[in-house]
Order: C-alpha cells, then structure tokens, then sequence
C-alpha cells in the first residue's frame, strides 16, 4: 500500500501543477485564468500574482516530492522504517530565515502597488463618481453638466421616485445630476470613485481592472484607477450581502474620453437613452 499511495501523491501533485502551467498542453488553450487587464495597475497586479504562484507552486511540489518519497519508502514493511530524530538547529533556522524572507519579500513587492492605489490621492483631473450600493443593486451618481455634485442625504433616499442616491431636491447643484445604474467612465483618463453603501456590506469588483473594495455603511471610501481599454464589463458584488446577492450586478463601460464629456453633460433621460446604445454597441 505504501508504493500506491506514494504514486497517488505524485499523480496527484503532477495533475494539479498541470491545472495551472500545461492548460494549452491538455486542452490545446488556456480555459481558466484572468480576464485581460484594463488598467494601468494590472500589469503589475498580474506580474506579483505570477511571482506568488511560482513561489507557491514550487513549494508545494517539493513538499509532495519529499512526501510521496516518505510514503514509498517508510510505508512497507520488512523496508527501512523511519526513526526518531532530534533533528539540526542549524537547518532549522536556514530554512525559516529563507522562508521568512521569500515570503516578506513577496509581501513587500504586493504591498506597493497596493499603496500607490489606496494610500495616494487622484490626479485633480480626474473624473469623479460617486457610487452606492444598495441590496441588490449598484447606482451611479454623475455631477452633470455644472460639475457639481448635488447635495445628497438618507432621509432623502426614495426607491419609488428612482432617488436612489438622495438627492436633496432643494438644491440647486443638484438639479442637472443624473442617477445611472451603470458606470460609464473614459478611456486614459484618471477616475475616481467614492464608495458608500445604504445598508449593508458590499463589494465593488471588477476583474477586468484587477479592483476590488468594500463598501461599508456609514464611509466613504475612495478609489482610484485608469481604463485603457474600451468595453464593458461586469461589476459584480463580492461581498455576501442577503438573499439576492448572486444578482447583484452591473456593467462597466468604458469609452472615450470626448464621448464622456457630452454624455454627462447631457439631461438624466437623454443620457440615460445613450446608454442603452452604448450596452449594445460594446458586447462582452
């Protein structure tokens, strides 16, 4: 039973190596792995994920190597049997210094774009948008043509009149704002988000921009990125949020930067009419 069990972990070992490095060899294309990046940032996100697998995956191999080795070898009777040691302190303290250092390195390396994403502000110029999740839905707050935001508060909150947002009707700034549940941002050029939620929990995803960020109840939370490439892509919510969270889900849609401009300068309605063009114009 030792030699078959030892060939299993081997088998085992090579067939989930195989899942990741020899897609194209087993099924002639790679089936399963990220949607391409959109954004400045996801070169870099992609190259420290690619570290982190290499740095895993051949930790794991090895480890399933000695394993299936120990199997193989101490696993029969009348062979060799295993023994008790004490060990060396000496290679002990090797292999945690390596460990240790490999793995903070790769934190370090993680850690920076990380920063630069969340721990510096937006460019003056970029386009803000103000978002807020709701169970189950995403709404999009754009400032109009003024470039204002209108002033927003929860007692002003009313599904039923599509004020999804609260938009104090007494405001002035607010009167050419436009409440979309799409996210329609420009091509190359610095956006800004502000993230806030009206009752629970929930996240803000896009794979194709290599993002993702809670929105938590009672903050707002800012981020900040760059598209550089036109489409339209899901936002789905990746936090649990209640019954209907598998439906929780929205578009992205990104398109350039002169063509944004006129859109929200545009009245809610007819901004609203040139959306639905643009979801059909841009298939995922």
């Amino acid at each position: 039973m030792g030699k078959i069990t030892g060939v299993l972990v081997f088998l085992i070992a090579i067939g989930s190596v195989l899942l990741f490095v020899g897609q194209k060899m087993i099924f002639g294309s790679v089936l399963w792995w990220f949607p391409e990046g959109i954004s400045e940032h996801a070169p870099r996100i992609d190259a420290q994920f690619m570290r982190t697998l290499w740095v895993v995956g051949i930790s794991f191999t090895v480890a399933q190597v000695a394993l299936g080795y120990a199997v193989i070898k101490f696993g029969r009777k009348g062979d060799a049997r295993a023994v008790y040691t004490h060990g060396s302190n000496k290679l002990e303290a090797v292999w945690t210094i390596i460990t240790a250092a490999v793995f903070v390195i790769l934190a370090i390396l993680g850690q920076r774009v990380w920063a630069q994403l969340h721990l510096s502000a937006a460019a003056d110029d970029a386009t803000r948008i103000h978002v807020y999740a709701q169970q189950f839905q995403w709404n999009f707050h754009y400032p109009g043509a003024d470039g204002e935001f209108g002033k927003t508060e929860g007692k002003y909150y009313d599904d039923s009149a599509l004020n999804f947002v609260g938009l104090d009707p007494n405001d002035a700034a607010g009167k050419d704002d436009a409440q979309l549940t799409t996210l329609v941002i420009p091509k190359d050029r610095p956006v800004e988000l502000t993230l806030r939620s009206k009752d629970v929990i929930h996240s803000f995803f896009v794979p194709a921009l290599r993002f993702k960020q809670d929105s938590v109840p009672g903050m707002n939370i800012k981020i900040h990125f760059t598209a550089n490439k036109e489409g339209k892509y899901e936002i789905p919510c990746a936090e649990l949020c209640g019954s209907l969270h598998y439906n929780m889900k929205s578009n992205m849609v990104v398109i350039p930067a002169d063509e944004y401009d006129r859109l929200v300068r545009m009245p809610e309605e007819k901004f609203k009419e040139q959306l639905g063009e643009l979801l059909q114009r841009y298939p995922y």
